[in-house]
C-alpha cells in the first residue's frame, strides 16, 4: 500500500530535472545535527515529486534502515555485503512501504568495514564501483554517512557528486564545518573529484534562543549562498517519526517539519534548475 497521498503530494514539475542520476553525500563529522532525519525525510520529499529515490544507508547504527521502517534481516544483502562480499546490489535493494523511496540497508558488520576497506586496493572508490549499477536507475541517491571523517565517509563522497552538510546552530558549528569543508577540498585536489557543497542545512532550528539566531547569522555571513535559505525547525513531530519507521510525510503531512522538508526539496530543484541554465549560457556565450 503506498505512503504517499493528496495531502502531502507536492508536484514540482520534475521536467526540467534532466540529469541521469545526482547523488548527495549527507555528511557532518558531528553527531546528532539531523543527517539521518534529512535523509530519510528530503528522500520521502523529493519521492513525492515523482523521483524514484535511492537511500543508501552508510551509517553502522542504521537508524536510517529502521527509521524508513525496514527489519534488519540477517539473511538479507545489506551494505556491508555489497561493499566487503560478494552481494549483488540489486540483491540488497529493498522497497519501502514509500512509494518510489528504495532503501540499501544498514546492520551491525559495517562497524568493521573501515578496517576490512584498509588493504583493499581503491579502497576509497568501492561504494562508487559497487553500487554504480543500481544507483545510475534513480534521478537522486542519497547517502546517509557515520557522524565520522573515516573510510565510509570517504566512500559516501567520492560516489557523491555533492555534499549536503546539516548543521545544528550551536557554539562550536563554525568550527565542525571548517573542518569538513577542508575534507571536500582535500578530496577535490587529491583525487581529482570535482565534488559539490550542494548546501549547508540548517537542523534543529529554535528561533527563540538569541545564541541559535546569531550562529545562522554568523553562517549566512561565512558562506553566503552556500545556505540553504530553508531551515529546519526543532519539532517533536520529526523527532518521533523515526520510532514508527516513517518519514514526516507519512507520520504528519502537515507538521512544520514535512512543509521544512518540501521546501527543502523544491529548493534542490530550484537550484539545479538555475545551475542548468547557468551551464547553458556559460556554453553559449
Amino acid at each position: 500500500m503506498s505512503s504517499r497521498g493528496p495531502a502531502f503530494h507536492v508536484k514540482q514539475t520534475p521536467c526540467y530535472y534532466t540529469r541521469l542520476s545526482r547523488t548527495l553525500a549527507i555528511a557532518n563529522q558531528k553527531g546528532g545535527v539531523g543527517k539521518t532525519t534529512t535523509a530519510i525525510n528530503l528522500a520521502a520529499s523529493l519521492a513525492a515529486n515523482d523521483f524514484r529515490v535511492l537511500v543508501i544507508d552508510a551509517d553502522p547504527q542504521g537508524n536510517a534502515t529502521t527509521g524508513l521502517g525496514v527489519a534488519k534481516d540477517p539473511d538479507r544483502p545489506s551494505l556491508y555485503h555489497v561493499l566487503l562480499g560478494d552481494a549483488n546490489p540489486q540483491d540488497a535493494l529493498v522497497r519501502t512501504d514509500f512509494e518510489g523511496l528504495d532503501l540499501i540497508s544498514a546492520d551491525k558488520n559495517l562497524v568493521g568495514a573501515n578496517l576490512e576497506l584498509v588493504d583493499i586496493q581503491d579502497r576509497e572508490f568501492r561504494l562508487r564501483s559497487r553500487t554504480e549499477s543500481v544507483r545510475s536507475a534513480y534521478p537522486f541517491v542519497l547517502i546517509d554517512c557515520p557522524p565520522a571523517l573515516d573510510l565510509l565517509t570517504l566512500n559516501a563522497m567520492m560516489a557523491a557528486d555533492s555534499v549536503l552538510v546539516p548543521i545544528q546552530c550551536e557554539f562550536f558549528a563554525l568550527e565542525g564545518i571548517s573542518e569538513l569543508m577542508d575534507t571536500i577540498d582535500r578530496i577535490r585536489e587529491s583525487f581529482s573529484h570535482p565534488l559539490e557543497v550542494e548546501g549547508i542545512l540548517l537542523t534543529m532550528y529554535d528561533d527563540r534562543t538569541n545564541l541559535t539566531r546569531q550562529v545562522a547569522a554568523d553562517l549566512r555571513e561565512f558562506f553566503g549562498g552556500q545556505v540553504f535559505q530553508t531551515i529546519i525547525p526543532r519539532s517533536i513531530r520529526l523527532a518521533e517519526a523515526p520510532s514508527f519507521g516513517k518519514p514526516i510525510l507519512a507520520y504528519d503531512p502537515r507538521s512544520r517539519g514535512a512543509e521544512s522538508y518540501i521546501r527543502l526539496a523544491k529548493e534542490i530543484l530550484d537550484n539545479e534548475h538555475h545551475g542548468k541554465a547557468r551551464r547553458h549560457a556559460g556554453q553559449s556565450s
